[in-house]
């Protein structure tokens, strides 16, 4: 690295130490979310998309999930189209946009992703015993803003390549 953000402690540092944690810990929880869901059949993918549907709590469109989840449009439209085989979610037309149907879940969608639901709940119990509050609200708030900026970041892809020449 070279600029001003280098040296012990930079701001740059941390925040690469953040972003190679995160990579890790999102294997890990992938992981355990496969486990979790497991009881009912489902996957971490499936339960990602399930959970986008049931904690909007209204119908939405395979690229609202996608925007939502951090997902490519592709792997939710396969995703959802394997909870619809199931009879976990149901497609709905959509009145303001033909081509983009609704996808709301169904009873049984809703039961399964209850049953997920309360597994998870007491599984993080148990992960964040002895964490404080406020630094798992701080976590929180820098992960959501970090999310926020890099949504909105279109001029990423060219400055990687601009940096990489």
């Amino acid at each position: 690295m070279s600029g001003p953000e280098t040296g012990n402690g930079s701001r740059t540092e941390a925040a690469t130490e953040v972003i190679l944690w995160t990579f890790r810990t999102n294997g890990f929880l992938l992981r355990t979310g496969d486990l979790l869901a497991s009881d009912e059949g489902m996957s971490s993918a499936r339960w990602q998309v399930l959970g986008a549907v049931a904690l909007a709590g209204r119908p939405l469109t395979v690229p609202q999930i996608a925007r939502r989840m951090g997902l490519t449009r592709q792997s939710v439209h396969v995703t959802v189209g394997r909870l619809v085989a199931d009879g976990l979610l149901r497609f709905l037309p959509n009145a303001d946009h033909q081509r983009s149907q609704l996808v709301q879940l169904t009873k049984l969608g809703r039961a399964r992703y209850t049953a997920m639901e309360r597994r998870q709940v007491a599984w993080v119990s148990r992960l964040t015993e002895g964490l404080g509050v406020s630094s798992l609200e701080t976590t929180a708030r820098t992960l959501g803003e970090l999310c926020r900026r890099l949504e909105t970041d279109s001029g990423v892809s060219r400055e990687i390549r601009e940096a990489s020449r």
